[in-house]
């Protein structure tokens, strides 16, 4: 079990966002616009710029950080992300669509797919949690940290060592303010 200190001090981001800042053990992170990650299903087009901030981990591993964000813009987005390559991923979080905001989640193997459900609130800061175990990927979510409600699980890559971590975009918007916080990894 790492800390979460330690933890954001190990990671990297892939397409560093508009602005970012640490305090103590929170990251606020602001996106850019037009960035998204998604691959060709049903909108036809490939984007893999989103802003993704990871740390390196194989095998089985828990994932989880308390995700809130001033959702405004058509598909802004914030949550946790599972990376193998370009072609291999899987995002989860809060998304914003239809007004309100959504429980989202996106496998990629080549193409995309996406499954959601209403939040679990329309203000309250989410926790989110990825667990990846033999050839899978379930993910999970949370008002209170506590009791934790399954929302997809997915076929994800066996073995190989990946990128893990948070992420965020603005496909739509001019770009929103995101808080992460309480990032926390335990591995096997």
């Amino acid at each position: 079990h790492t800390g979460s200190g330690d933890l954001i001090s190990r990671m990297v981001w892939m397409n560093e966002p508009k602005s970012q800042k640490r305090e103590g053990n929170r990251l606020l992170v602001v996106s850019t616009s037009k960035t998204d990650f998604w691959r060709k299903t049903f909108y036809g087009y490939i984007t893999d710029n989103g802003h993704f901030f990871s740390t390196e981990a194989s095998g089985d591993f828990t994932f989880q950080a308390r995700v809130n964000g001033r959702y405004a813009a058509l598909y802004d987005q914030a949550g946790l992300m599972v990376r193998l390559d370009a072609e291999n991923w899987m995002k989860c979080g809060t998304e914003f669509f239809d007004g309100r905001r959504h429980a989202s989640v996106v496998f990629t193997r080549d193409f995309s797919d996406w499954s959601t459900m209403p939040d679990l609130s329309d203000t309250a800061a989410i926790w989110w949690r990825a667990v990846r175990k033999k050839d899978a990927i379930e993910t999970l979510c949370s008002v209170d940290g506590e009791k934790f409600t399954s929302v997809r699980q997915g076929y994800f890559v066996p073995g190989s060592k990946v990128h893990v971590g948070i992420m965020c975009a603005a496909p739509e918007g001019p770009g929103f303010e995101a808080t992460f916080s309480e990032l926390k990894l335990d591995l096997g």
